[in-house]
């Protein structure tokens, strides 16, 4: 099925670059590993290379480059799986977290820990999706 058809809710409000980016990974990683979630995966990885999510949709990073820790691995130790910042760019600086979470309205924001920021904008980002979901 073409990604098109396929595209999640937070990527269809999102930008078109985003929505491109996220459809050529899906349909190749459909030619290569075919249909399901390996896929979905795979495009999700490609789309947090440029792009973050915030709130609920996906915003260009200032920098490409991979998310998180997870994102950093490549080869075998990248298909164990593992824990993911869930679109947040965890490799960010603090200070760009903090603009995030002023985006997002968190309170509490100035006194967070850089892993607290990027907590706290995972748990907004994932309500913002379910509000606009429903």
């Amino acid at each position: 099925m073409p990604a098109k058809e396929e595209l999640p809710s937070t990527i269809q409000r999102s930008p078109k670059k985003a929505q491109r980016t996220w459809s050529k990974a899906h349909d190749n990683a459909v030619d290569e590993y075919g249909e399901g979630e390996r896929a979905h995966r795979t495009a999700f990885s490609a789309l947090k290379h440029s792009f973050e999510k915030v709130g609920d949709h996906w915003e260009a990073k200032g920098e490409k480059g991979p998310s998180d820790q997870q994102a950093e691995k490549t080869g075998a130790a990248a298909r164990k799986g593992g824990k993911t910042a869930e679109g947040v760019d965890a490799n960010a600086s603090k200070k760009h977290l903090m603009e995030v979470a002023r985006k997002l309205d968190i309170s509490g924001r100035s006194t967070m820990r850089k892993d607290e920021l990027v907590e706290a904008i995972k748990k907004e980002n994932r309500k913002e999706t379910r509000k606009s979901r429903s």
